[in-house]
């Protein structure tokens, strides 16, 4: 990056003795909340639900497993008996009456009578809860699921599932927590003690007792969010109190909220005595004159930056400060946020800020390096903890504005140019700040000129990767593009930027590299990052802007794995294995090694096509590789969509126009359809027999195809409908149609094209009949191919990775039902034929990605 100015940051607030001076009243303007909704407890509630439904599973298909841990465990039976000095029965009789009776006198000798109810309420839950279940396992669980919650006795097996234990758990989880509640504490130690005795004794099962205590967690955290727990925050006297500590003695603190919010509605005016005491002073209107500072635009945006409470606090001798308070019972959304971005995006480390003071320490340590840095940045003047908050203290940015409020004419090039240099400032002393919005970039004027504001560095990074701070780039440069155009934002980019900075951030010009507020704004106006990119682009003609993969999994990735993972699921529960390993034991090998030099041979005819079509020359070789790289693309691309996007990428890595390549690739696709079609009918005539086609057209086909036209007739037929999919069709006729007339003028290359996809799909056809013939069953030629063709054209309609679990299904569904091929060897003749065409080329596809991608192909 180039050199900067000076950093022109305020001169450093120094402490005075009088900031801890004798306390004295302080009025205080606050929304107090007695109870909140901990999302905390959802969470956990979710996973109660998962573990549920984990022991259940476990119970089925590790049974022995579960039976061989109770065995073990009741090995200690007899030196218990012993021991106990009281029965089993009588033991969860006491603990059924003793742990209820001595929790609720605790929570009414401390006058807690809403939560005594909600207690009880729970237990209620919880009991209701288990035996609802217990009734529907009873009568419509299966007998695997029954046998693995029941308990072997001499009467037999049965179903253990005990209540108490489910109304106990559930009454303890809404009592307390066991480091505030002697009572609960205990309670929940006899509990486990009892449950231990009982797994001993035979008289629960282990996954019986695991999903009863399961489920009272369960019940008792769905009272628990539903009607809210008491709140751990500081607020009032101990909010004052916590500020005291940070060596400040305030006179006045005032919640900040935002211009939408109605405080006279909202707000309660006290007076907190030195004395800790809290006076209602809402009348005497002392307050109404503060009401500004909650509308102040730096201090707003403060609060529109971050999940926090703010406050605006003035002392007897300092200047004004803000406050800002983390409270502990919403760090488990940013925790789980910060978790979910590391995981998802490539390169970003994730964060060890798990304790609410983990994340303020950290906070203190970006806004100190910052500031250190020489980033006009706020000051921290104190931190502190009270109750269930951290509070941190800092320097007030008056007369600040934020971006998001400034009018377009205030950004002038040296105010776009500053917040550059200040960006500039904290990369090179190895800091990321890694949200950069609207509402962390301020403007306040000086005598020296414009003055640029950097806050909010909660989400920063110290000793930042690369990819951290070129994300940074990119955001600042669409923070920027979306208030002044792309051509100003790159021109000041471009001012203070080093070429090699500026060609970084083509790649990462990309929604997801976006904190969330930009990337809405980017959504209400789609052109900026598309304007940003061809700016880019014009200056400097060398840089690409071909978006770098920064995501490891998207929504989409996360649809196709499940339903790939259920599509084997329903393979692998109807397969009969026994069929499958004795044919297995009897295919030929060296038909299934000829499937796969058959299925490896349509590399090549899908190269030949493609050449014959592409528009600038291309080895052979290397078209070959890119067609074994698909194989591998198809691990998480639909069928169809891995090879056509990759002969795309290296058309336009040639120098072909992105028209140009489009068209050349759907022509090729459109000719494997019809050279397909012309294959069939081939076939029929070659082999003198229909096959399969003497059937057509069948009922259902009558009908399927009835049911298209019918759709396709009456989308025409609505004006609105009928302009919107000639609106799709005619720019795709129009880049189509020159590249089909210059294909069509030479007959030589159409008739190469058309041939090399008559050896794919034939490849494709013959590595069947080869897998077929693995297994000793012969089909005629004109059959084998229609029921490969339609399975494969299933699959491609399917949205999961390379057609799983759809082509499976449909192939040998076809082989058993049409060919009558036994199903357990039609199944082993699928298994074989993908394992030759599909799985066993995708380490082959890997190896020539990365070749090509070494050699710059793609």
């Amino acid at each position: 990056m180039s050199e900067s100015a000076p950093p022109r940051a305020p001169a450093p607030v120094v402490r005075t003795a009088s900031d801890a001076a004798t306390p004295t009243p302080v009025h205080l303007i606050d929304t107090p909340m007695d109870r909140v909704r901990q999302p905390n407890d959802l969470v956990n509630l979710l996973l109660g639900i998962a573990g549920i439904a984990v022991i259940m599973l476990l119970a089925v298909f590790a049974h022995a497993t579960t039976v061989g841990v109770q065995e073990d465990v009741r090995g200690f039976s007899d030196v218990l008996a012993q021991v106990l000095l009281i029965p089993v029965a009588l033991l969860e009789g006491l603990v059924t009456l003793l742990v209820p009776i001595t929790v609720i006198t605790e929570l009414a000798i401390r006058r807690m009578g809403r939560q005594l109810v909600e207690s009880v309420l729970a237990a209620g839950l919880g009991l209701v809860l288990a035996v609802i279940l217990y009734l529907v396992l009873a009568t419509w669980g299966s007998d695997a699921l029954v046998n693995g919650l029941s308990v072997v006795r001499s009467s037999g097996p049965a179903l253990s599932l005990p209540a108490y234990v489910a109304a106990i758990a559930a009454l303890l989880t809404v009592a307390g927590p066991r480091t505030r509640r002697r009572s609960v504490g205990w309670s929940w130690n006899l509990l486990w003690i009892t449950i231990g005795i009982f797994l001993i004794t035979a008289q629960v099962s282990l996954p019986g007792v695991g999903v009863t205590l399961l489920l009272g967690w369960v019940a008792g955290l769905v009272v628990r969010y539903v009607t809210g727990v008491h709140s751990e925050r500081a607020y009032g006297a101990r909010l004052i109190e916590g500020i005291r500590r940070a060596g400040f003695e305030p006179t006045s603190l005032v919640r900040v909220r935002d211009v939408a919010d109605e405080p006279l509605h909202h707000d309660l005016a006290v007076e907190i005595t030195p004395e800790g005491q809290e006076v209602d002073h809402g009348s005497d209107g002392w307050w109404r004159g503060r009401q500004e500072s909650r509308f102040d635009p730096a201090t707003l945006a403060l609060l529109r930056s971050a999940d926090h409470r703010v406050y605006a606090m003035t002392t007897a001798h300092g200047p004004r400060l803000d406050v800002v308070v983390l409270d502990g019972d919403r760090q488990v959304v940013g925790f789980l946020n910060r978790a979910w971005r590391s995981l998802r995006l490539r390169g970003i480390e994730g964060r060890a800020a798990l304790t609410l003071r983990s994340v303020a320490e950290r906070a203190a340590l970006l806004m100190y390096a910052a500031r250190g840095a020489g980033v006009c940045t706020p000051e921290l003047r104190g931190v502190s903890a009270a109750d269930d908050s951290m509070i941190l203290i800092q320097t007030h940015t008056s007369g600040a504005v934020s971006l998001r409020d400034l009018p377009e004419d205030a950004l002038t090039d040296a105010v776009l140019e500053e917040c550059w240099r200040q960006l500039c400032l904290a990369h090179d002393a190895g800091l990321a700040h890694r949200a950069l919005t609207a509402d962390v970039v301020l403007l306040s004027g000086s005598e020296t000129g414009p003055q640029v504001w950097l806050t909010g560095w909660e989400s920063g990074d110290v000793a930042s990767s690369e990819l951290a701070r070129r994300m940074d780039l990119a955001q600042m440069l669409a923070l920027l593009a979306l208030r002044v155009g792309a051509e100003r934002a790159l021109a000041s980019a471009a001012s203070v930027l080093t070429d090699e900075h500026m060609a970084a951030i083509g790649p990462l010009l990309q929604p997801v590299a976006l904190p969330r507020s930009t990337r809405e704004e980017v959504r209400r106006d789609k052109t900026v990052l598309t304007q940003l990119r061809d700016e880019l682009v014009n200056r400097m003609p060398e840089a690409s802007v071909e978006p770098e993969r920064l995501t490891r999994f998207g929504a989409r990735t996360i649809l196709t794995l499940t339903l790939g993972i259920v599509a084997a699921v329903v393979v692998i529960t109807t397969m009969n294995f026994q069929e499958i390993v004795t044919a297995v034991r009897e295919a030929n090998p060296w038909w299934a090694l000829a499937s796969f030099v058959l299925g490896a041979l349509t590399w090549v005819g899908a190269a030949v096509a493609f050449l014959a079509f592409s528009p600038v020359q291309i080895g052979l070789w290397r078209v070959t590789l890119t067609q074994a790289a698909a194989s591998y693309v198809a691990l998480a691309a639909p069928a169809g969509i891995g090879p056509a996007a990759l002969n795309l990428r290296l058309l336009t890595r040639r120098g072909v126009s992105v028209s140009l390549a489009g068209a050349t690739v759907a022509l090729v696709q459109i000719s494997q359809v019809l050279v397909t079609v012309v294959l069939l009918v081939l076939l029929s005539v070659v082999t003198g027999d229909g096959g399969l086609l003497r059937a057509l057209p069948s009922t259902t086909i009558l009908w399927t195809l009835g049911g298209l036209s019918v759709a396709v007739a009456g989308v025409l037929s609505v004006p609105a409908l009928r302009r919107w999919v000639l609106a799709r069709l005619e720019p795709l006729a129009r880049q189509a149609w020159p590249r089909l007339s210059s294909i069509l003028s030479r007959p030589g290359r159409l008739g190469l094209g058309l041939l090399g996809n008559a050896g794919m799909t034939m490849g494709f056809v013959l590595a069947f009949d080869a897998a077929l013939l693995a297994f000793g069953q012969e089909i005629s030629l004109i059959d084998v191919a229609i029921i490969y063709l339609v399975g494969n054209a299933v699959g491609a309609a399917a949205p999961t990775p390379g057609g799983i679990g759809a082509i499976e299904l449909v192939l040998a569904g076809a082989l058993a039902s049409t060919a009558g091929v036994p199903p357990g060897i039609a199944t082993s003749v699928v298994v074989l034929f993908r394992v030759m065409t599909y799985w066993i080329r995708i380490p082959i596809g890997w190896f020539a990605m990365r070749s090509l991608q070494r050699a710059g192909a793609l």
